[in-house]
């Protein structure tokens, strides 16, 4: 009759689960230290007439060879999204106190003065602008003619359709776009300055004070 050293096994087991020389290990050597630890601990206590299956051990090795490599992996990228998130902070920090152009309906007229734009996905042989105040109601409407696919800046002197100056404030506009029958999908964009930049968790954003905060990839022209 064959004895498994029961109590010992567990002693084994327990050292392996909580061993101290692994405080100064990276996470991945420390758990492959555990994992290594786990199969010899269970291997020499494995019960002599129901050995470990050759099959099992290696199914093991395997799972200890993925979650290392994961772990090393999610390590690299890490450490790639930081230098990258650095660089960007770098880009970002040259664009204080330029204007750009960022995906919005707000404009705002400041001393009779304001800017906006468009983005067209293709061609459109009609382009028209409608700016309207606070109300709802039309001030001015832009006839900006046939126009090509890509970003179109546009500046409004502040002039309403009964030619009269509008008063200086917040306004909204809209774009309508065809070409032929078929509508054309434009974007609006808005004008801003950017005044400062944050980096926190959710990456590298720009501040546009009166317009709001932006990623990176939302600035569709630096003007």
């Amino acid at each position: 009759m064959t004895t498994v050293k029961t109590s010992n096994a567990i002693d084994d087991l327990m050292a392996a689960m909580n061993p101290k020389s692994n405080a100064t290990k990276s996470t991945a050597d420390a758990a492959q230290d555990r994992f290594m630890t786990l199969l010899v601990t269970q291997m020499r206590n494995q019960d002599p007439l129901n050995p470990l299956d050759n099959a099992q051990v290696t199914s093991q090795l395997a799972q200890l060879s993925t979650v290392t490599g994961i772990d090393k992996l999610n390590t690299t990228m890490q450490a790639l999204m930081s230098s990258y998130q650095s660089s960007q902070t770098v880009q970002a920090a040259d664009m204080i106190g330029h204007g750009v152009l960022v995906p919005g309906s707000d404009l705002n007229l400041v001393e009779g003065k304001s800017l906006l734009g468009l983005e067209l996905p293709s061609q459109a042989d009609n382009v028209k602008i409608t700016i309207s105040d606070s109300t709802g109601a039309t001030v001015r409407t832009i006839d900006l003619g046939p126009q090509k696919a890509g970003i179109v800046p546009i500046a409004w002197d502040g002039k309403t359709n009964s030619d009269t100056q509008a008063a200086n404030g917040k306004y909204t506009f809209k774009v309508k776009a065809t070409f032929g029958d078929e509508k054309v999908e434009a974007t609006t964009l808005s004008f801003g300055a950017v005044s400062s930049v944050t980096t926190n968790a959710q990456g590298v954003k720009l501040n546009l004070p009166g317009v709001g905060e932006f990623n990176m990839a939302d600035v569709r022209q630096i003007l």
